[in-house]
C-alpha cells in the first residue's frame, strides 16, 4: 500500500532537544500538554539521565603508580604505529597489570590524536577481557569519532556493542552513523542507513535534524535512475511524513523526488500524487520542469491522453528558454502507442527537432517499438535504417521489437536476414535475438539449422541457453520426432529445473514412455559438476562468490547441517559484468532459490538477473567454506594451500573476466580478494607451475598480479578458450 501523509499516527510522546541538561528536560516532561502517568514520567527521566553519562578518564598523573604511568605512556606512544597483529601482541602482554582505566586513557588519547583506528582495535582487545565493564560514554566517544571519519563498518561494530548491553545509542551516534553510511560508495550502505534512520526514531524516540532528513532523502532519489530508486517510495514517504510531523521545513526538492518516485511505480496513485502537488502550491512552490514530466510519466502509465496533453501544455509554457527534454516525447509516444495511434506517435517523433530537442537512442527504441507493435513494418524497417547510419548504439532492443513483428506476422526470410545484421552489428551475442531466431527455423522445419543453432548455444558461454530455448527446441524435436534428442534436452531441463510447457507435456510423457522412463521433475540430485566448480574457484578468488552462512539457523537447528549459501556479486556499471552476470545466472540455475526461479520461469528467462543473487543452502558448498574462509562471524578469504592443483586455465578465465584488466601496453593485472602474505605466495605457486612470472604488489587494502611482456601474452592464450568476450580491454 502507497503511504500518504495520514498513514501516520500523529505521535503522542513527545521528547526534548538531546542537548538540554536532564534537569531541563525533565521539566519539560512535567510541562506537557497532557497528563503523563508517574511510570511514563519516570521512564522518561530515566532515560534522559542514561544519555547524559560524561565520560570520565583520569589523567596520566592521577595514576597510582610510576610504573604505571610510564607504561601507559609508552603504550600511548607505541600502538598507533603498529599493525593489527602486532598492537594485539603488545596487549597480551600487559595483561597482567593493565586495568579497564588504563586502557580508557589510551583509547581517549588515540581518540585525541586522531588515531580512530588505534583506538578501536584497543577497545576491541579491552572488551573481550573477563574483567571488563561497559562504558556507555566511553562507547559513545569511539562510535562518534569513528563515523565522522566514514569508518562506517567499525562504527556499527560499537553501535551493535551497545544495544548488545541494553542501552539506547545517543543521538549523535545515530546521526554519525547514519551520514557515515551515506558516505561510503558501497553496495548494501543506503539500505542500511534508511534502517538506522528508522531506528532512530522508532526505537530511540529521537527527532532527526533537517539536514540529515535531506540528505536520506537525497541519497534516495539519486541512487541510480529511477527504475533501481522506485523500491525506496515508501521510505521516502516516511522521511516526509517526519518532516511534516516535526514542522520542519519541506524544501522544493522533496515534493519533486516524491512525485519523481511515484510516477516510476508499477501501480501509479494518480491521488497521492495529486495531494502531494497542492501541498506544494500551498506552500508558494511552482510547478517546475522534473514535476511536469514526472506527471506526464504517470499518465502515460495510464493510458491517460488527456491528462498527458493538458501537462504537456504546461511545459511548454513554462519559457523559451527552457526545453522540453526527451523524455516527455518518449512518454507522449508509448501513451499514443498504447491507444493504437502509432501515426501520431511518429508524427511526435518528428517534431522533436522543430522543438529544438535531438534524436537519441531512447527515441528511437521507443518509436520503432510503437511501430512493430502496430504491425507497422515500412515504418519500423525505415527508422531501424535512419538509426544505424546515425551510429546510436545500443541497437538490441530495436532488433528484438523488429523480429518479433516479422515472427507474429511470419516474414521469416526478413527475420534471417535482421539476425544476421544483427549479429554482425551488435555485441556480445544477445540470447534473446537468437532465440527468436530459433523458433523462426523451429516454424519453417528448418530442424538440422535448428539443431546446429541450438548447440552453438550451448557451447557459447556468452549466450547460453533458458527455459525459452530449451521449450522452442523441445516442441521442435518431438514435432521432428527425434527423440533422442528430446531426452538430452528434457534432461538438461531436469537438471536446470526448467518448466516444460504445458502444450509439450502430453506427447513428451508418451515418447519418454517408449523408452520405459517417468517424468520426475524434483527426483534431481544435485552435484557441482566439474566447470561450475572451476568457475566457482575463479569468481572465490576475483572477490566475486562469497560464502553465506545462516548462523541464527545454524545454532537453532542441527549444528552439523549445512546452512551456506553462496553469494553472486556483479558491478551494475560494468558491461562484462552485465555479461558475465546472465552467464553466471544460466550456469548455476540449478542452485537458485525457489523464487528466484520462479521469477525467471514467468517470463521464460528473459528477464536480466539481479546485480546480487544467492543459492540455496547445500552441504556442496561446505568444502568452499571451510577451505576459502576462516572461521568466525568476522571471516576475511585465505587461499588453502592446495590451490594450485584446483586452479585450471578456466577458473584463471573467470578471474580474469571478473576482476582482471588489460592495460594500454599490453600487460595484464589481476586483482587478488585475499589479503595476507602466505596466501599471495600460494597464488603466485599457481602461475610459476604454468611457467609464468609475475610480480606482487599491494594497492590499498587489495593485492594485485601483474603480467608483463611474453607472460601476458602466454597468459591470454591459455584463457582464451574460455572467454565469453575475446577483446577485452576493461578498467574494473
Amino acid at each position: 500500500m502507497l503511504l500518504n501523509s495520514t498513514t501516520f499516527p500523529t505521535p503522542t510522546i513527545f521528547f526534548p532537544p538531546t542537548s538540554s541538561s536532564t534537569v531541563q528536560r525533565a521539566n519539560y516532561l512535567r510541562s506537557l500538554p497532557f497528563s503523563p502517568s508517574p511510570v511514563f514520567l519516570s521512564l522518561q527521566i530515566l532515560r534522559c539521565s542514561l544519555t547524559d553519562e560524561i565520560l570520565k578518564v583520569k589523567e596520566l598523573e592521577d595514576l597510582p603508580e610510576q610504573w604505571r604511568r610510564s607504561k601507559v605512556a609508552w603504550l600511548c606512544k607505541e600502538l598507533p604505529s603498529h599493525k593489527h597483529s602486532t598492537l594485539t601482541r603488545h596487549l597480551n602482554a600487559q595483561r597482567k597489570w593493565i586495568t579497564q582505566d588504563d586502557l580508557t586513557y589510551v583509547v581517549v588519547h588515540c581518540l585525541r590524536i586522531r588515531e580512530n583506528e588505534t583506538s578501536f582495535r584497543v577497545y576491541s582487545w579491552m572488551v573481550r577481557q573477563h574483567w571488563f565493564r561497559f562504558d556507555f560514554a566511553l562507547a559513545t566517544k569511539l562510535a562518534d569519532c569513528l563515523g565522522k571519519d566514514r569508518k562506517f563498518s567499525k562504527c556499527r561494530e560499537v553501535f551493535d556493542d551497545i544495544n548488545r548491553n541494553g542501552r539506547v545509542p545517543s543521538e549523535s551516534t545515530f546521526h554519525t552513523l547514519v551520514v557515515a553510511y551515506l558516505s561510503a560508495p558501497v553496495d548494501g550502505c543506503l539500505e542500511e542507513a534508511c534502517a538506522v534512520y528508522n531506528r532512530m526514531i522508532q526505537f530511540g524516540g529521537y527527532r532527526p535534524l533537517l539536514s540529515l532528513h535531506n540528505s536520506l532523502f537525497r541519497a534516495l532519489v539519486n541512487n541510480g535512475s529511477g527504475v533501481s530508486s522506485k523500491q525506496f517510495l515508501v521510505q521516502a514517504e516516511f522521511i516526509y511524513h517526519n518532516l511534516v510531523t516535526s514542522d520542519l521545513a519541506v524544501d522544493k526538492d522533496v515534493y519533486v523526488g516524491l512525485i519523481w518516485l511515484h510516477s516510476y511505480q508499477d501501480a501509479v496513485n494518480m491521488d497521492r500524487i495529486g495531494q502531494l502537488m497542492e501541498e506544494m502550491l500551498s506552500a508558494g512552490i511552482p510547478q517546475s520542469k522534473d514535476v511536469l514530466v514526472s506527471i506526464i510519466r504517470a499518465a502515460s502509465k495510464l493510458s491517460d491522453v488527456d491528462e498527458v496533453e493538458k501537462t504537456w501544455k504546461k511545459l511548454v509554457e513554462l519559457g523559451t528558454g527552457i526545453k522540453p527534454p526527451a523524455t516527455a516525447f518518449v512518454y507522449r509516444m508509448d501513451v499514443y502507442g498504447k491507444i493504437n495511434q502509432p501515426l501520431r506517435s511518429l508524427e511526435i517523433f518528428r517534431s522533436m527537432p522543430d522543438a529544438g530537442v535531438p534524436y537519441n537512442v531512447v527515441t528511437y527504441q521507443k518509436i520503432i517499438e510503437v511501430m512493430t507493435k502496430a504491425l507497422e513494418l515500412e515504418q519500423a524497417e525505415l527508422l531501424m535504417a535512419e538509426l544505424m547510419e546515425t551510429g546510436l548504439k545500443p541497437l538490441v532492443p530495436s532488433f528484438i521489437a523488429l523480429m518479433d513483428a516479422y515472427l507474429k506476422l511470419g516474414k521469416h526470410q526478413n527475420l534471417e536476414s535482421t539476425f544476421n545484421i544483427c549479429k554482425s552489428k551488435c555485441t556480445p551475442p544477445n540470447r534473446t535475438v537468437y532465440n527468436l531466431y530459433l523458433d523462426s527455423l523451429i516454424r519453417t522445419e528448418k530442424y538440422e539449422m535448428a539443431v546446429e543453432l541450438y548447440d552453438h548455444m550451448n557451447i557459447n558461454g556468452a549466450i547460453g541457453t533458458n527455459a525459452r530455448s530449451c521449450n522452442i527446441m523441445l516442441g521442435g524435436s518431438l514435432a521432428g520426432e527425434d527423440y533422442g534428442k528430446v531426452e538430452e534436452i528434457f534432461e538438461t531441463m531436469r537438471q536446470k529445473k526448467y518448466d516444460v510447457e504445458e502444450a509439450y507435456m502430453e506427447k513428451l510423457d508418451y515418447v519418454l514412455s517408449l523408452r520405459k522412463k517417468k517424468i520426475a521433475r524434483n527426483s534431481v540430485s544435485l552435484k557441482l559438476d566439474q566447470e561450475q566448480r572451476e568457475i566457482l574457484i575463479g569468481l572465490i578468488l576475483a572477490g566475486g562468490a562469497q560464502i553465506e552462512t545462516d548462523y541464527e539457523s545454524h545454532m537453532r537447528n542441527n549444528r552439523n547441517s549445512s546452512n551456506n549459501s553462496i553469494q553472486f556479486k556483479f558491478g551494475h556499471d560494468n558491461n562484462l559484468h552485465s555479461l558475465l552476470k546472465v552467464h553466471i545466472h544460466e550456469r548455476f540455475h540449478e542452485w537458485l532459490t525457489e523464487a528466484e526461479q520462479q521469477q525467471q520461469s514467468i517470463t521464460g528467462g528473459d528477464i536480466t538477473p539481479r546485480n546480487e543473487f544467492s543459492t540455496t543452502n547445500h552441504s556442496v558448498f561446505d568444502f568452499f567454506e571451510k577451505q576459502f574462509w576462516t572461521k568466525g562471524r568476522s571471516r576475511c578469504i585465505v587461499v588453502p594451500k592446495l590451490i594450485h592443483r584446483w586452479v585450471t586455465e578456466r577458473t584463471l578465465a573467470y578471474w580474469y573476466m571478473y576482476t582482471g584488466m588489460r592495460t594500454s601496453s599490453g600487460d595484464v593485472v589481476l586483482r587478488v580478494s585475499a589479503g595476507k602474505r602466505e596466501c599471495m605466495e600460494r597464488v603466485v605457486e599457481c602461475f610459476q607451475m604454468r611457467r609464468l612470472d609475475c610480480k606482487v604488489k599491494k594497492k590499498g587494502k587489495s593485492h594485485w598480479i601483474g603480467l608483463q611482456g611474453c607472460n601476458a601474452s602466454k597468459f591470454l592464450e591459455l584463457i582464451d578458450p574460455f572467454m565469453l568476450v575475446h577483446d577485452i580491454q576493461q578498467t574494473n
